[in-house]
C-alpha cells in the first residue's frame, strides 16, 4: 500500500503542466476554453437545457412515488430509461463516429424535447399511468443511447487539442452547475404547480442547444472526417479498448462506480422522503446541494487539470468516502452539507475519467469509446437501479447509499492494483502531445 501511495506521489510530481494556450495559473486558466466562440455558444445553450434536464428528473422521480410508493417500482423505471444505453451504446457510438456529430446532435436535441413535450402534457391533464411513465423512459433512454456519445465526443471538435481537458471538465460543469438550480426550482415547483409543469420547462429549453448548434461556425469546428461505413467497425471499437489498457481501466472503474453509486434519483427520493421525513422540497434541496457542490469541485478540476489511472484512483477513493459519510448523516442540515461534498467528488471523479477517455483515444474510435463511457455509466443503471432500489426499500436508504460508498472505493482499489502494471506514459496523459 505505500508502494502505491508514492506511486501515486511520484505520478502526480512529475506530470507535465498543463499547456492550455500558454495560459498561466487561475481564473483565466480555468475557464481557458470559453474563449472559443463555438465553445461558448455550446456553454449557454447546454446550462439552460440542462437545467431543464434536471427538472424533469427531480419530476419524473415524484410523479413515480405518487403514482407507485415504491422504491422497486422507482428503481424499475430508472432502469428502463437506462436499458437502451445498455444493451444498444456501442452502436450509438458508432452512429456518432459514422455522422457528423453537430447535425446528429440537432436531431436528437429535438426528439428528446418531443417526449419531454408528450410527457408533460399527459402528466398536467392527469392521463398519465405508470406504464405511460416506463415507455416514456424507454424512449429518452434510445434517443440518448446515440445522443450520449454525440455529445461527449462534440466537445473535443470545437477546441484545439491544448483545451480539450479544460472544455471537457467545463462541460461538467455545467452539468453540475444545472444540477445545483435545476433541482431546486423543481422542488418548488412540484410542491406548488404540480410535477407536470418541470416537464414542459424541460421541454422549451431544449431550444437553447438547437440555438446555439444553428449559431456555430462549422469552419471553426475541429472536426475529423466520419468514418466510413465498413463491416466489423463495432468489434474494431472493441478490441481497440480491450488493447489500450489506459482506457480499460478507466472504464473498469466506471462500470462498478456507475452500477452502485450513481443511482441517486433512486436513492435520494427515499433518503428525503423516508429517512429524513421531508418532501419533494427536500429532495429538490439535496440535489441542489450535490450540483453546488460539484460547481466548486469542477471548477478546482478546471485549473488543476490532471488526468490519467493515477489521479482517477484519487478520485475514486474521495467519492467513496464522501457518500459513506453521506450515508451516516443524522439530520438534513448535515445531510446538505455532506451531500456537497459528494457532489465535489463526483465531479472530479466524473471529469478526470472523461478527459482520460477522450485524450487517450484515437479520434476515429472517440464515438464509440465514449458511447462505452456511457454504457457503464448510464448503461450500468438498468442493474443497479433495482439492487439499490430493493436495498433502500427493504434494509433503509442509508444502506443503498452506502453501498455506493463502498463501489467507489472497490473501484479505487481496482485502479491501484493496475497502477503498476500500465506504461508510465499512460498513466498521466500529456495533452500537448
Amino acid at each position: 500500500m505505500w508502494r502505491w501511495a508514492r506511486a501515486l506521489r511520484r505520478i502526480d510530481r512529475t506530470s507535465p503542466a498543463d499547456p492550455v494556450s500558454g495560459v498561466d495559473r487561475g481564473v483565466s486558466r480555468t475557464f481557458a476554453a470559453l474563449r472559443v466562440r463555438n465553445f461558448r455558444l455550446w456553454a449557454g445553450g447546454q446550462l439552460l437545457s440542462l437545467i431543464g434536464t434536471w427538472m424533469q428528473a427531480i419530476a419524473q422521480g415524484w410523479l413515480i412515488l405518487e403514482l407507485s410508493g415504491s422504491g422497486v417500482v422507482l428503481g424499475l423505471v430508472v432502469a428502463a430509461q437506462f436499458l437502451p444505453v445498455l444493451l444498444l451504446g456501442p452502436y450509438g457510438g458508432l452512429i456518432a463516429d459514422r455522422v457528423p456529430k453537430r447535425r446528429l446532435l440537432m436531431v436528437t436535441q429535438s426528439a428528446l424535447a418531443v417526449l419531454a413535450l408528450g410527457l408533460g402534457l399527459l402528466t398536467i391533464t392527469g392521463a398519465v399511468r405508470i406504464w405511460m411513465v416506463f415507455g416514456f423512459a424507454l424512449a429518452f433512454g434510445l434517443v440518448n443511447t446515440v445522443d450520449n456519445p454525440g455529445r461527449q465526443s462534440f466537445v473535443p471538435e470545437m477546441v484545439d487539442r491544448p483545451l480539450v481537458r479544460n472544455a471537457v471538465t467545463l462541460n461538467s460543469v455545467m452539468v453540475n452547475s444545472s444540477r445545483a438550480l435545476g433541482p431546486a426550482v423543481a422542488g418548488v415547483l412540484v410542491a406548488t404547480v404540480g410535477v407536470g409543469v418541470c416537464f414542459l420547462i424541460n421541454a422549451a429549453s431544449f431550444a437553447a442547444v438547437l440555438v446555439a448548434l444553428a449559431l456555430m461556425r462549422e469552419s471553426e469546428l475541429f472536426a475529423g472526417e466520419p468514418v466510413a461505413r465498413e463491416r466489423g467497425q463495432l468489434r474494431q471499437g472493441l478490441r481497440y479498448v480491450r488493447r489500450t489498457p489506459g482506457l480499460l481501466v478507466p472504464l473498469l472503474m466506471m462500470a462498478l462506480v456507475g452500477t452502485l453509486a450513481y443511482e441517486f434519483q433512486v436513492v435520494l427520493p427515499l433518503m428525503a422522503q423516508v429517512t429524513l421525513g421531508g418532501g419533494a422540497e427536500a429532495y429538490g434541496f439535496m440535489t441542489s446541494a450535490m450540483g453546488a457542490g460539484a460547481v466548486v469541485g469542477g471548477l478546482a478540476i478546471a485549473t488543476w487539470a490532471r488526468t490519467g489511472l493515477g489521479p482517477l484512483t484519487v478520485a475514486a477513493f474521495a467519492f467513496g468516502v464522501a457518500i459513506l459519510a453521506a450515508a451516516a448523516m443524522p439530520t438534513l442540515s448535515t445531510e446538505l452539507a455532506v451531500l456537497a461534498l459528494v457532489g465535489a467528488a463526483s465531479t472530479g471523479f466524473l471529469a478526470t475519467g472523461n478527459a482520460t477517455l477522450q485524450l487517450t483515444s484515437e479520434p476515429r474510435f472517440r464515438g464509440r469509446v465514449m458511447a462505452l463511457w456511457s454504457v457503464t455509466f448510464l448503461g450500468s443503471t438498468p442493474i443497479g437501479g433495482p439492487i439499490v432500489g430493493f436495498v433502500a426499500e427493504y434494509f433503509g436508504p442509508r444502506y443503498a447509499l452506502g453501498l455506493g460508498g463502498v463501489a467507489c472505493l472497490l473501484a479505487g482499489v481496482l485502479g491501484l492494483l493496475f497502477l503498476r502494471r500500465i506504461p508510465h506514459a499512460e498513466r498521466r496523459i500529456d495533452e500537448s502531445a
